[in-house]
């Protein structure tokens, strides 16, 4: 294809995949190609009137399956939608406790890829970083994520809205790591027939960790090659180890064959979410501090209105590096990133997660 065709057809694509769900954002036109439809347990196929189907000891139709119980390693399928279309909005709880949020982990796999795009531990996809979920609630442009005392237990209600296109097919599961049959109630709200060209970016999802970080080798939030796509942003959390502020750390994108100096480059970790001197423990749309307790800090930001865009290959990065009166030092601590953006499929594989135990071990959380 000659150049010139090929940046036409680009531009045209563009222009398409700006445009596939613009009525979403139209909220008064009611004249549009899509219908609406949601899967939980009352309704785990998302049929057109066949919610609400089961009975309960009030009658058919009367809370028959608002929830099941996940035994310990099991794997329980949440969706598998055929056709094309848009999840719009993703809403699930489980008893708030530590060991249920980093033990439930979620994994989606879009359009017929044999690996999954999205694996987190439940909490981090949720934004509740570290499974600190005890009176700290969290909202943001991408989450928000209820914490509280319930009826008799520790309750987290989690959201999260971004979208999530598909061309073919969209499946969602959720695996049981821990020693203990756990509750989940959720519901997947989407769209069906809207016009999302082949090559829209899927929603991809990465959760990682490191305790501790290396002296002077800077902790990795992202790393791609071999594709083109747009980092949407990520939750950090961090166990401060060393006493001391530690956050002077800058936040570096290295793109398109960027090796030794990014392109991108920050001047410290409170100012990538927008604070000064310090954490405040202030939310905002795009940026901010969801938890702050003790030595524990999670904090977020989301390039929605300041995009990322690679073309060929991406890496993400942010610094270890404390201030005292001595002036900037190096500084390990135990770090975790959940990272999201978007990339065509197929994409390459995901690295390996965790496992419950690595996510577990030295997260006892602060009273």
């Amino acid at each position: 294809m000659k150049p010139c065709y090929y940046l036409l057809l680009l531009t045209a694509l563009r222009g398409v995949c700006a445009q596939f769900d613009a009525y979403v954002n139209a909220l008064y036109d009611v004249d549009v190609p899509v219908v609406s439809r949601s899967i939980s347990f009352e309704n785990t196929t998302g049929a057109k009137g066949q919610g609400g189907m089961a009975a309960s000891g009030l009658g058919v139709g009367r809370k028959g399956a608002p929830c099941r119980f996940i035994a310990p390693g099991a794997t329980v399928q949440l969706c598998d939608i055929a056709g094309r279309g848009v999840i719009r909005h993703i809403w699930m709880t489980t008893s708030g406790e530590q060991s249920n949020l980093l033990g439930l982990v979620v994994r989606a796999w879009w359009d017929d890829q044999a690996h999954p795009s999205i694996k987190a531990p439940l909490g981090n996809f949720f934004g509740v970083t570290f499974g600190l979920a005890r009176g700290q609630s969290y909202q943001s442009a991408v989450h928000s994520a209820n914490m509280g005392q319930g009826v008799g237990v520790q309750a987290a209600g989690m959201d999260i809205y971004l979208p999530m296109p598909f061309t073919r097919r969209a499946r969602i599961s959720i695996s049981n790591n821990s020693s203990n049959a756990l509750p989940l109630y959720y519901s997947i709200d989407y769209t069906l027939g809207d016009p999302v060209p082949q090559n829209v970016g899927r929603l991809h999802v990465l959760y990682r960790r490191e305790n501790l970080t290396t002296l002077t080798r800077d902790f990795e939030i992202l790393s791609r090659s071999n594709c083109h796509g747009r980092f949407i942003g990520c939750m950090l959390g961090i166990r401060a180890i060393d006493p001391g502020w530690w956050g002077e750390g800058e936040f570096k994108v290295y793109l398109d064959g960027d090796t030794n100096f990014p392109t991108i480059c920050g001047t410290g970790s409170e100012d990538y979410i927008g604070q000064s001197w310090g954490l405040q423990h202030e939310q905002h749309l795009y940026a901010g501090t969801a938890y702050l307790k003790g030595n524990f800090q999670a904090i977020y930001r989301w390039h929605l209105l300041d995009p990322i865009y690679w073309q060929k290959d991406i890496r993400v990065t942010i610094q270890q590096i404390g201030f005292n009166a001595t002036g900037y030092w190096e500084r390990a601590d135990d770090v975790c990133a959940t990272t999201f953006w978007y990339e065509p499929v197929p994409s390459a594989p995901l690295p390996p997660m965790p496992d419950f135990t690595q996510r577990m071990k030295d997260l006892k959380e602060p009273q």
